[in-house]
């Protein structure tokens, strides 16, 4: 594991938290993003602890060269910034960070926080469970079929990919795109105005009985599952809050279900890196009524949890990287 925050006190102490786990060893401790690349062009770590508030390149700067140059290193972001709801834990994830923790003021360390810290790493390492009885990828030739709605579901480490997916799709695009992030209700707000700008098209978080319009995005609130339904000029949201099979709120798979009634084979479905389950029951039922679902690959993804827990059950139509999927929806065709 690699330390990264320019206070000699907070290395020390994560020092000392990292020393009494029995499953991780800091293997360097630096002050400065100048420092932490160039320990990586010589070394492999399997974390990265990383600061925002430093001197010289900010962690936020810093944070696309050292996934780049980490080489698969999951990136934990540390941060008194990483208030709930605040703009520099959505930024920090949309940029590629594996997941947030705030940093309590020095006189609060403590054996909670030590704990909340060493299950943060582990989880983010504790993928293969979820991945190792996932089929080889899914691959289709045929791009045949139009659809009328995409349904994006997403969860740890699924920001970053669906910033690089809504990069690569056309502002004359014109379908309605859901879209289901496990994030908590105050970050809805600065997530729906992050993903407007990436996707160059208005963003909502949705409400119950909003219509679904043509070019733009819809978010699930943090409090809510968000469903579709027919309505006699289109379709519209209905927000439920019922029990879901992942334990999720909001789920993917409520969603997905809606879907598939509504749309049946004029839907397309994708799902991006997250860790669980969520999304492949609905998933499933999308296939049933004849719509594709395309699932990010295992390599670009921070836990290939939800896409391959698809994948495995032999719904995924396509398994891509993100830019290959935004560039497969910006065609209007499915892959069959």
């Amino acid at each position: 594991m690699l330390i990264v925050d320019d206070s000699v006190v907070a290395r020390s102490v994560f020092g000392r938290m990292i020393e009494g786990m029995a499953r991780f060893e800091v293997a360097a401790s630096v002050s400065d993003a100048r420092r932490a690349l160039d320990y990586l062009r010589n070394h492999s770590v399997e974390v990265i602890l990383l600061d925002i508030e430093m001197p010289g390149v900010d962690g936020l700067t810093a944070l696309p060269d050292l996934l780049a140059v980490g080489a698969g290193a999951k990136v934990l972001v540390v941060s008194s910034s990483c208030e709930e709801g605040a703009a520099a834990t959505v930024q920090a994830l949309a940029l590629g960070g594996a997941d947030t923790l705030v940093k309590p003021g020095v006189g609060s360390f403590g054996g909670r926080f030590a704990d909340v810290l060493e299950e943060r790493m582990t989880r983010l390492l504790d993928t293969a469970a979820d991945s190792t009885s996932a089929l080889p990828p899914v691959l289709s030739s045929k791009l045949i079929e139009d659809f009328e709605l995409v349904a994006i579901g997403a969860s740890t480490g699924g920001i970053h990919a669906l910033s690089q997916l809504l990069r690569e799709i056309p502002g004359e695009f014109q379908r309605p795109i859901l879209v289901t992030q496990h994030l908590p209700v105050s970050f809805m707000g600065y997530f729906a105005t992050q993903l407007a700008v990436l996707a160059n098209r208005p963003c909502e978080v949705a409400s119950d009985r909003m219509r679904i319009r043509a070019g733009r995005i819809y978010v699930a609130p943090g409090d809510a599952h968000m469903r579709v339904a027919r309505i006699s000029d289109g379709a519209a949201i209905r927000l439920t809050d019922e029990r879901s099979l992942s334990g999720c709120m909001p789920s993917v798979d409520p969603m997905f279900e809606s879907v598939a009634e509504v749309f049946g084979r004029r839907g397309l479905g994708v799902v991006l890196s997250g860790m669980g389950r969520d999304g492949s029951e609905g998933a499933r039922k999308l296939v049933e009524a004849g719509a594709s679902v395309v699932v990010q690959d295992r390599d670009s993804s921070v836990v290939w949890g939800m896409p391959g827990a698809v994948a495995s059950g032999g719904n995924a139509t396509a398994v891509l990287k993100p830019e290959e999927i935004g560039r497969l929806i910006a065609t209007r065709r499915k892959p069959l």
